[in-house]
């Protein structure tokens, strides 16, 4: 689990790192200037951040399920190097969807209005200014969100009903917490991340623009920012020292 957690580190911090510094030049600044090419690279990595995203958090969640429906065997399956393939899978699907999107992309002609309504070079808000059949990059985007959204979330879920019912055949409920315990972070992330995904697309854009910006600002920069925090919490020693912190500064007073 740490080391797909590590791999999850790495992807927000390339989402971070991509979209947040632009967005605050943009929020400050009340716009911003970028080139062309500079918005299709923005945008491939975005993409593929967003595919690796989901396929992590995907492995993930059958990580978990090993972990409490097939404990036994756990250390049997997840060895060297099958976390490593999954991993490499992740990114290499990141990479492959994201191009074949950008490739159609880069097919269309673009007319002369050039102000981009959100805070960073999103695919929605760009075709939007392209006057060619646009058709063939949605159609590819609706094949990504089939495979690597839809098909991945109900994974997710059936996995949580297996080790829900895994679960309550505990019979301690000391047992019980300690199992849920081990994926109750894993669960909130996916969905704090899955449902905003899931109304930043369902939401009619025409209509709700600020609210699609508002929640791609949630799904891009404070996402990743609460997932180290949700996850470090799991640890007894780092909330022991959360807690003797707050306990110190109780004592002492905010002023002291």
């Amino acid at each position: 689990m740490n080391f797909f957690l590590g791999q999850l580190s790495l992807c927000d911090m390339l989402i971070s790192t991509n979209v947040a510094p632009n967005s605050m030049h943009v929020i400050l600044q009340n716009g911003s200037h970028i080139s062309f090419p500079g918005c299709v690279l923005q945008l491939f990595f975005f993409g593929a951040s967003a595919v690796v995203e989901c396929s992590l958090l995907t492995i993930m969640s059958y990580d978990r399920y090993l972990a409490i429906c097939n404990p036994l065997h756990y250390t049997v399956i997840m060895k060297f190097p099958l976390p490593y393939y999954l991993a490499f899978w992740s990114w290499a699907s990141g990479c492959f969807c994201s191009s074949i999107i950008q490739i159609s992309l880069l097919q269309l002609n673009f007319c002369n209005k050039n102000v981009v309504d959100h805070f960073f070079c999103d695919l929605t808000p760009l075709i939007e200014h392209s006057y060619s059949d646009t058709i063939i990059v949605k159609i590819e985007v609706s094949n990504v969100t089939i495979v690597f959204g839809l098909f991945q979330i109900f994974f997710i879920i059936l996995s949580y009903i297996c080790i829900l019912r895994s679960i309550l055949q505990i019979s301690s409920s000391t047992g019980r917490q300690k199992a849920f315990s081990t994926c109750s972070a894993h669960l909130t992330v996916v969905s704090v991340y899955y449902g905003t995904l899931i109304i930043l697309h369902t939401s009619p854009g025409e209509n709700y623009v600020n609210l699609n910006k508002s929640l791609s600002f949630l799904n891009t920069v404070v996402t990743p920012l609460f997932n180290p925090i949700i996850y470090s919490l799991r640890s007894t020693e780092i909330r022991r020292a959360i807690t003797k912190l707050l306990m110190k500064v109780d004592a002492k007073g905010p002023f002291t």
